[in-house]
This record gives C-alpha cells, structure tokens and sequence, in this order.
C-alpha cells in the first residue's frame, strides 16, 4: 500500500476486516516442557493446531483443533490464514530425534495446508519448504507466501491460488532466517535474520518482489538487536518493528524492539526500545496506531535461577503520526508467553501462554490494555498465533 489515500484506506480497513473471516490459528507444542527444573525435549506426535473462533473478539472460543506438527523452536509467527480467510498455513520447524535418554531438535521442513472452508475444517495438505520453516508471511493479494528457513538460510517463495499452493523458488539471504514480513504494497519483504554468535547483532535483509520473483541485496541489511525472532510491518509501510530476545532468553537483561524507517532511500534503524527481559514476538494493529511485543521475561528460566519470574508482560507501543514509537502501557500475562495477534477488527490483543496452557486476552482502550477476564484454557501449549493476513 503507498502513502496515495491511506488515511481514509487504514480507517476502513478494521470494518472490512471485522466483516470477513474472524478466525486465529494457534500452533499448540507437543515435544517441548518449560519444567521448574529447565526445558526438555519429547517425542513428536503431541502437536495440534488450534482454529479459535473470535467472532466475539472479547471471547474466544476453540472451533476445532487439528493434530498437526509444529514448533515453539519456531518463532511464533510459523502461521497464518490468506485474506480470504479460506486456507491456513502452518510451519513444522523441527522434529525430534532419541539418543539415549535425550530427544534432540532436528530440522523439518514440512508446510502445512489446512482448509478453513471445510466444516469442519481438515488438513488439506503437506508442501515441502526450505530446511527449519520458521517465521512465515503471505501478501495482501493473497496471492503469494514467503517462508523463512533457519537451517536452509534462506526464503522460499509459494505460490497461492485458492488453496493451491506451490514451491516457485528460493533465495539465500546469507543467514539463519527467522522471520519474515511483507511490505504492504507487496513489492518488498523484510527477513529477520539471526547472528550465528548470538551475542552478535541480529540483520533485517531487504528482499525485492516482482511477481513471483523474489531477490535480496546484502546491502541493504539493516542492524537490529541480538536474538531477531521477529518483525511486523506498519499498515502505511512506513515503519518496521523487531522483537530482539537478546542472547540469553530470560537472564534478567533488558532486551529490545528496534524501529527501522522504510519510506528512506534505504531502510534504516532509528531507534531501540528496551522493552523488558526476552521480547519474543511482536504484532501491529491494523490501523497502525499501536503495536505490541510480548516479553517472556524471567518465566523461560529453570525456578531456582536468579532471572527467573512466574510470568511475562505484554508491553503497548504507540506509534505517533510522525512515525515516533514509544512504551505507553505494560500488561502482566502468564508464564513463557509467545505468540501474539490483534483481533481482525483491532479492538482486543491475544497471547498465547506457552507453559500455562492458556490463550489471554485483552482489549484495548486507547492507549490501555485492559485485562478481558479468564483466560480461554487450551489444549496445549500455544507456541505461535497468526491470523488473516492484511
């Protein structure tokens, strides 16, 4: 989307998503533990996809739940629903492998397919991506998918038309790729890419779309902070926003959310918010005017560490007309949060708590969260959240 009437087009674009599809996928890890002792690792075959119905945004409700493989090793943005809101896409980052008494990551690279149209909804298929699917992004046309693969270091490119979906290319981008966005216009991307020394900064790459033609200059990488799990992209495209757990998840250090202008000859970073202990994901409203990044604080530590806290935060950025971003409010959610999603119609906040089983919900008063009541039990651990993509 450029700047032509996007005054008028980002205040109509909550009406005319409340009115299409009101529907949250939650990808719900079966192999990973977040015990008082420490994480540990268990075989495959517990997973499941969720498919909340928020037509009642303030409530919640579970439609149907899918056995389906994927991965909070994966950062919460590993799915996502096309405009239409007729078909799911699901990234399986890693399976487990045995070696004695330990189960150990491995890559997967499994995409999967899920028909939102069916009643109730099925898995429709499996397409086979790059090495470690991670972070995923599909365009405003619905016409395209891009997926970033960690092991593979690089992006494939999918072709969408309804619920076909096809591999038509991949691209290197010179480093571990996380997650991915897509500009609004649709003619670039951005791919968060993580350092291989952790304690490095992270890069955001620039990758150009030309239809199905996707490319990536190495000189336009843009410096984020350490452990860029994610990036969202603002409704107007002129600002981009990262979510840096910095190198050690939940060790008591302030981490950040680096702010990168994109209406510059070239896109540079302008700011770094510190934003609290381990920020894993980050989501934008749909009219643009705040974002929010859920920080898992201490909540990841083993309980006898110093680090360690029973939960995280969920902390509202404000985004002001002249692309100036600031921390306005901070919300207490439970414990490892991760995966984030606004409502269709922007109105409530969703956050998916990893070790407590429970998707939470807020709703947001101007620049306020505002706690919506219990929060929705789910049936298994959410590890990401994704909905319609705008």
């Amino acid at each position: 989307m450029r700047w032509i009437g996007i005054g008028c087009l980002a205040l109509l674009w909550p009406l005319a998503a409340a009115a299409g599809p009101q529907h949250i996928l939650v990808g719900l890890d079966g192999k990973t533990v977040f015990a008082p002792e420490g994480s540990r690792n268990g075989p495959d075959g517990a997973d499941a996809v969720a498919i909340l119905d928020v037509s009642d945004p303030g409530r919640p409700r579970i439609a149907h739940v899918l056995a389906l493989s994927n991965s909070v090793y994966g950062p919460p943005s590993n799915l996502g629903i096309t405009p239409d809101g007729r078909l799911g896409l699901v990234a399986s980052a890693v399976t487990m492998r045995r070696d004695g008494e330990n189960w150990w990551a491995e890559p997967d690279d499994r995409l999967h397919l899920i028909d939102l149209d069916a009643t109730p909804p099925r898995a429709l298929a499996t397409v086979r991506v790059g090495r470690q699917p991670s972070g995923l992004a599909i365009n405003r046309g619905g016409t395209l998918a891009l997926v970033a693969n960690r092991a593979g270091r690089s992006v494939s490119v999918l072709r969408i038309a309804g619920q076909d979906v096809q591999v038509v290319g991949e691209v290197g981008v010179g480093g571990e790729a996380t997650a991915v966005a897509f500009a609004p216009d649709g003619r670039r991307a951005f791919v968060a890419k993580i350092a291989a020394e952790l304690t490095k900064a992270g890069t955001v790459g620039v990758l150009a779309v030309e239809g199905e033609r996707v490319s990536y200059d190495p000189a336009l990488d843009v410096p984020a902070g350490a452990g860029i799990y994610a990036v969202a992209a603002t409704p107007d495209g002129r600002l981009l926003i990262t979510a840096n757990t910095g190198a050690v998840a939940s060790d008591g250090h302030v981490d950040t959310a680096s702010v990168i202008r994109l209406d510059r000859d070239r896109p540079v970073a302008v700011d770094h918010l510190g934003v609290g202990d381990t920020p894993e994901t980050v989501a934008v409203a749909p009219d643009g005017r705040h974002a929010v990044v859920v920080v898992v604080g201490g909540s990841a530590a083993p309980h006898a560490a110093p680090a360690y806290t029973s939960g995280g935060t969920t902390v509202l950025l404000g985004i002001a007309p002249d692309g100036r971003v600031s921390v306005v409010d901070r919300a207490p959610n439970g414990a490892v949060p991760e995966g984030v999603a606004f409502s269709p119609d922007g109105s409530h906040v969703y956050v998916g708590n990893y070790a407590d089983r429970t998707l939470q919900t807020y709703r947001l008063d101007g620049d306020r969260l505002i706690d919506a009541g219990a929060p929705l039990a789910l049936p298994g651990q959410p590890a990401s959240l994704g909905g319609v993509a705008r």
